[in-house]
């Protein structure tokens, strides 16, 4: 049998449990499933779950589990020293994934009506926190971001970080849409994550969202919701799909001499989502004939363009649109932007307004 690739996965809620019971029952390889968290009794449960799991499909995992406060990169870093991984999967944050269907307070509504970039910095902190601890305790190994990495990657890699995809969103169109279709190796998608919601909503209240790029066979097609009317999404953050999307390619970027096509959003550190391809230990665009990497590059970033959050090549932070307006109605200073180096700093006053806004009424 191969050495198991190891893998250590940040994180013990919902979306980390997700990914770890799907690893556990479908790698086709050996695997070593390092559990990362700061809770005791649910990561004994998780090991016990995955470990299960693996039994009863036959798989050749084996989980274990490893204390970790995130408090800081210098406590993650002892983690990642002792479980030398491969792969670094990161799905802790310090702001649930629930919000995109919360209402009632003013954080809430800012969210609702600025777009979920107004977490970036929350869904931000934690992983860059693992970045730089990687960086010095396991600098060959690879880093995927699950928390908002459309519009987190490009923060992280404007930090100098190790950042080789996220989880999600690309990921739940592209897998959705090949089920419709019965096949996954025709479909290829470019997808921002601004372009998911009309799936969320019923078919009649679908208009007026901008829709993915779908290629079917190599040919882009021009009435996407209406030829993926029957796919329907729940509100909530759809882990049913995101989760198990991802588990292919996290499994083939933790062992050798696998190759394999997929979709992965914040690719490379790039804006929104992107067909990729893992081969020869390597991760690449993996683009349908006649899209240019620039022109699909362009055609992501231009969503936080029109609203959202820029990075720029020199690590400044813009906020745009209704999220700026709306951010700007709290906080001058906060929408005026920031400088990535001040990550911590920005995360701490970010905190102390949602906090305020939380016990606002909408």
């Amino acid at each position: 049998m191969d050495a198991p690739g190891c893998i250590l996965l940040f994180g013990t809620g919902a979306f980390a449990t997700r990914i770890a019971c799907d690893i556990a029952a479908t790698a086709r390889h050996p695997i070593r499933l390092v559990l990362a968290g700061r809770d005791e009794a649910r990561l004994a449960w998780l090991v016990t779950a995955c470990n299960a799991r693996a039994a009863t499909f036959a798989t050749a995992v084996r989980a274990e589990a490893m204390l970790a406060d995130m408090a800081s990169a210098e406590a993650v870093e002892p983690v990642i020293a002792a479980a030398r991984p491969d792969l670094v999967v990161q799905a802790a944050s310090v702001q649930t994934a629930s919000v995109i269907a919360r209402s009632g307070d003013a954080w809430s509504r800012l969210v609702a009506e600025g777009g979920l970039s107004a977490t970036a910095v929350f869904q931000a902190l934690l992983s860059a926190r693992v970045g730089r601890a990687m960086r010095r305790a396991a600098p060959r190994a690879l880093l995927v971001n699950c928390c908002f990495p459309d519009v987190v990657n490009a923060m992280l890699a404007g930090l100098g970080l190790p950042i080789s995809c996220g989880v999600g969103n690309v990921g739940i169109l592209s897998s959705c849409f090949a089920g419709a279709l019965g096949s996954s190796r025709r479909v290829k998608v470019l997808a921002h994550y601004q372009t998911i919601a009309a799936w969320r909503r019923p078919r009649s209240e679908r208009g007026g969202i901008a829709p993915p790029r779908v290629w079917i066979d190599d040919a882009e097609i021009t009435d996407v919701h209406a030829r993926f009317s029957d796919v329907q999404l729940t509100p909530e953050p759809a882990i049913e799909v995101s989760g198990s999307a991802s588990v292919p390619l996290l499994v083939a970027m933790a062992t050798a001499g696998t190759d394999i096509a997929a979709h992965a959003p914040g690719a490379l550190g790039l804006p929104g989502g992107y067909p990729v391809r893992w081969r020869d230990g390597t991760l690449a665009l993996d683009l349908p004939t006649g899209l240019s990497r620039d022109e699909a590059i362009a055609w992501n970033e231009a969503f936080e363009a029109r609203n959202g959050l820029l990075v720029s090549a020199a690590g400044e932070v813009t906020y745009t649109g209704v999220l700026h307006q709306r951010l700007g109605a709290f906080s001058a200073a906060l929408a005026a932007g920031f400088r990535l180096d001040d990550l911590e700093t920005v995360h701490a006053e970010m905190a102390a307004l949602r906090a305020r806004l939380q016990a606002m009424p909408a």
